[in-house]
Parts: C-alpha cells; structure tokens; sequence
C-alpha cells in the first residue's frame, strides 16, 4: 500500500468512528503535512482518494470537508427481541418464491446477492485461465482433484498468514464455492433432528440447508453493529444439546454486524468450555471498509473447534464457485466426505484464481472494490435519508454491499416487494431471513451497484411506496 493510500485510510477511520463529523473540516494540506510528517503531495494525493471514495469534499476558498451524506441521519436499528427456544424450519418455499422474482435483469437489483460484475477483474482472470490451462499438464487434472490445487492452497494460506493465522495446508479443503463448504462442514458434526445454533436474522441459505438436513434451528439475536448477543448464546448453550454453532462474525449478512475482537475471544472461550464446534462463515472477510481487516473467531482457535470458510465468488470471481475450508480438527472427515459428493471443483478455476493472486494484483484490486462500495453505501444511505420516512431504521455496517432497512411496524416487506417488482425495483423481504418468518417490517438492500441517476429514482419510488402503507 502506498504512503497516500495509508494516510488516507487514517482519516477515513477518524470519519467513521465520529472523529470527523459529517461537516467538519478535515485538516488542511499544510497542517497534516506539518502533524504527520508526510509530504504536501502525499496529503492532496490522500486527499483526491478521500473524494473519490465518497467522504471527503472540496469548498472552494475552504478547503476540504466531510461530506454530509444527508441532512439528517436514520437512526440505527436495535438488537432484536430473545427469540424461542428451537425452532422447525420450513422457509425455502417462500425463499424460492421470491429468489424467483428477483430473476429480471432489466429490474433495479437491490434484491441481488451479488455485488455488480463490473466490480470485478474478469478479463485478467480470463488471461490467468488461459494461460494457466495451456501450461497445465494433463496428469495435473486429476492429480489434484482430491485436495485442491497445490498452487490455490498456498496463496490461500499465505491470506491467512497475513492476517495472524497460522494454518498447515492439512487442515485447508477447496470446495466449490463456500455453500459447499458450509454444508460439509455441517453434516459432519450433525444428524437430523440435531439443533443448530443460528443468527436471527440469518443469511436465507442457512435456512435452507437446516431444512434440508433436517436440523432444527435455535435462532440467537444479532445486536445490527455489535453481532452475536453472547448472553443469549451463554444461556442456550446451557440449556439445550446444541451441536453446531453457524455464525458469521464479521459483515454478517443481512445486517453487516461485525464483532469486536473482545467479544470473538469470549465466543471462542464459550464453544470451547462446552466443546460445541463453530462454523464461521467469513465470505465478506475482504470487504471491510476500515484500515485494518477484522480477524475471525478462527484466530483464536488453539483446538480445532473452528470451521472456517471462505470464498472468491465476492470479492474477486463470481461464477468460478471457488471456497474453502479451514476445517480445523474435522478437516480429514470434510475432505473425505467432499470426495464421495461432488470429488472436486474444476481444477481450472483453481489454477486460474492460484495465477492471479500470485501475479494478478489481488490485493490492488481489493482497495479499488472496497473503495466503490464505501462509496456507493454512502449514496444509499443519503438517498435513503431524503426519501424514507423519518422512522425507518437502517444499519451502517463497516464493510460488504448491505444495508438491513427496518420500516414502520405497519409495513409488509413481502408486500412491499411486490409493489416494487411492479416499479421495476427488487428487494430482499425480512421473512427469508428467519427460521420463524419474523422481521416482517424489514427488508435488506444491496449498494453493490455504481449508483446511478436510476439507483436514486428507485430509492425514490421505494420511499413512496412504503409511505403509502
């Protein structure tokens, strides 16, 4: 990274945490020069890369301010009601149902999943797949099949080194893509009728592969900035045969709720004192917005107990459906049970993602793709500000490409999405997100998309239409 790319993420940490409130002046090119001891072309380099992310402006004769994203701030959703005890679930159904109606390309994808394809370096990755199956020899095919790619677990590995955790390449399973790994992970520490402790509200796929394995859910409440309430997690880990934790501890979709490093410690102490194995599903891991990456539970695992998974469909390839798990002491049963599933994930792939993070500017890459959302979710949010009735609520997380919309009570987001279909606008309701069909009055929306003159007429036409309510 360079000198100005740093200096800037300093102040963009000073934005974020209140330091620098929206309006203020940030110091001007001569006095940061003078306190940071940096050069006057440093700061004004610092400075244009501030603007382009979204949080800084400059005032003629004035110099430069934080930007008011709005004349007024939505305030931030609370931590959702204790829920009950264990739940049956049955949600893919209506899952289908509105997965199904989010299908249109020519709609405003709020509902999407995904962040914008325009976001991501396919015509390098296609280079690096070229190349890489031209120099591969045909043996290599299906000599790596079994444990993934050589080339793909180093690098893979290496992340992981950078970030403080120490992994043999052993312990590190390739899947196709991280629902794999996530549903392997799952099956080899539970049978149906097991319980699994989940989020609430929880990513809609979660949901779904419970149903399929027949596993009940115990939802536990997720504080929209802090994560996991532990307290909750404390008294049902006490209380039932839970088998499995599935949580996501950093940029949690749907609500973007990161844990604070205290907090992942106490999670880690609390599975291990009751020797319950957690599944961390840490997709987003790359995304964070502040100047350092949040390091996952799996940090602290001295035992084993921590599955962690990972994927490039969010950050770097979609489509190339490459994950992996980090499967601590049931690594050997998730690989083993891989093979009599789906044996492997295309080799090419690997190869081809292995070249581009060795060769590729991956990481270049990264601070261009987490530079764009900052700066579309500061769109969304002061276009949801203009637009929104005063009392709606929504999250501000530190990372990915979600924003969790907590409407008036009297609004159904089931309905809402409707109404927006017929506008040519999607959404994600808040029912898909539950074990119990809850959150009925919320809804999850994606800035993963350059904002543009229609993101903001749709935000427009959503605001109505939920003032119509």
């Amino acid at each position: 990274m360079k000198r100005y790319e740093k200096f800037a993420d300093e102040i963009a940490d000073l934005i974020r945490s209140g330091v620098l409130a929206p309006g203020e002046k940030v110091p001007s090119v001569r006095h940061a020069s003078r306190t940071y001891g940096v050069s006057p072309s440093t700061v004004f380099q610092a400075y244009y890369l501030l603007e382009d992310r979204g949080l800084i402006q400059a005032r003629p004769r004035s110099g430069y301010f934080v930007r008011e994203h709005a004349r007024r701030r939505l305030p931030e959703p609370e931590i959702s009601p204790r829920l009950s005890e264990t739940t049956d679930v049955d949600v893919s159904e209506l899952v289908f149902s509105v997965l199904a109606s989010l299908r249109d390309p020519h709609t405003v994808p709020f509902g999407s999943a995904f962040p914008s394809p325009d976001l991501f370096p396919l015509q390098r990755l296609a280079r690096s797949m070229a190349h890489t199956v031209r120099e591969m020899p045909g043996r290599e095919v299906v000599a790596e099949m079994t444990t993934g790619h050589p080339d793909l677990r180093r690098q893979i590995a290496l992340r992981y080194m950078v970030s403080g955790v120490m992994l043999s390449l052993n312990e590190l399973v390739i899947t196709t893509g991280a629902m794999e790994a996530l549903n392997l992970c799952l099956q080899v520490v539970t049978q149906p009728g097991d319980l699994v402790a989940i989020e609430a509200p929880a990513f809609y796929a979660t949901l779904q592969v419970l149903e399929r394995l027949k596993l009940k859910a115990v939802e536990i409440p997720v504080h929209p900035r802090d994560g996991i309430d532990l307290g909750t997690l404390e008294s049902r880990l006490s209380s039932l045969p839970i088998k499995a934790c599935w949580f996501m501890s950093s940029l949690q979709n749907p609500l973007g709720a990161s844990m604070c490093e205290g907090n992942k410690e106490k999670l880690y102490a609390l599975l291990q004192h009751h020797q319950v194995p957690l599944i961390e599903d840490d997709v987003y891991a790359e995304l964070y917005f502040n100047q350092e990456p949040p390091k996952p539970v799996k940090s602290h695992d001295r035992d084993g107990w921590i599955m962690h998974c990972g994927s490039f469909s969010k950050s770097l390839a979609p489509g190339y459906r490459i994950g992996w798990v980090a499967g601590g002491r049931y690594a050997e049963q998730i690989s083993r049970l891989k093979l009599m599933t789906t044996i492997s994930p295309s080799v090419p792939a690997q190869a081809a993602i292995a070249d581009y993070l060795q060769h590729g500017g991956y990481d270049r890459h990264l601070r261009k793709l987490r530079h764009a959302l900052e700066r579309q979710q500061g769109e969304m949010l002061a276009s949801a500000a203009r637009h929104f009735p005063a009392s709606t609520r929504v999250t501000r997380p530190s990372g990915g490409y979600f924003l969790w919309f907590e409407f008036p009570e009297r609004v159904d987001s089931l309905q809402l999405l409707q109404l927006a279909l017929a506008q040519g606008i999607s959404l994600a309701p808040g029912p898909i997100f539950s074990a119990t069909r809850r959150f009925r009055n919320c809804a999850r929306l994606n800035y993963g998309h350059p904002w543009d003159e229609r993101s903001e007429k749709a935000m427009e036409l959503l605001g109505r239409i939920v003032k119509s309510f």
